[in-house]
């Protein structure tokens, strides 16, 4: 399959391949006479892999590391979880983080009286640069 086709079968951009090649998260595609790409059905498979790690957040080293371990068939599964656990705890982390945000911002907007004054508790809130307190994720109803 040429960078086209193989983008089509495997849901990544020709942009995004030529990318993981370039960053050695995939090795070069073998090429034709004609100095084309040329993609097997193995490699299809890896990027499918790749596209779907990254649609659930995974970094680019997390995924070579895991792509590492999905091509060694004699590995433990507890390798495997625990990139995946640790992955779910920082997921918490930010979601954590983007609900203090908004809480935040939830609080600066309640306090606008919404009228033609030009007074604006967000716009303050804004300027002083002072970043509010951070409650733990546990506290703010997670559980690991």
């Amino acid at each position: 399959m040429n960078i086209g086709q193989a983008s089509k079968a495997s849901g990544v951009s020709a942009k995004m391949i030529r990318y993981y090649e370039q960053i050695k998260l995939i090795a070069p595609a073998d090429r034709t006479e004609g100095n084309y790409r040329s993609f097997s059905d193995d490699e299809i498979n890896q990027l499918q892999f790749i596209r779907r790690a990254r649609s659930l957040g995974f970094s680019v080293e997390e995924i070579a590391h895991l792509l590492s371990l999905w091509s060694d068939r004699v590995r433990p599964n507890w390798e495997v979880k625990a990139i995946a656990d640790g992955h779910v705890r920082a997921l918490e982390a930010k979601v954590a983080e983007i609900r203090a945000m908004a809480d935040t911002l939830r609080e600066l907007s309640r306090g606008c009286a919404d009228d033609e004054r030009p007074d604006c508790p967000i716009l303050a809130d804004l300027a002083s640069g002072v970043q509010p307190r951070r409650e733990p994720a546990v506290s703010r109803g997670f559980q690991a």
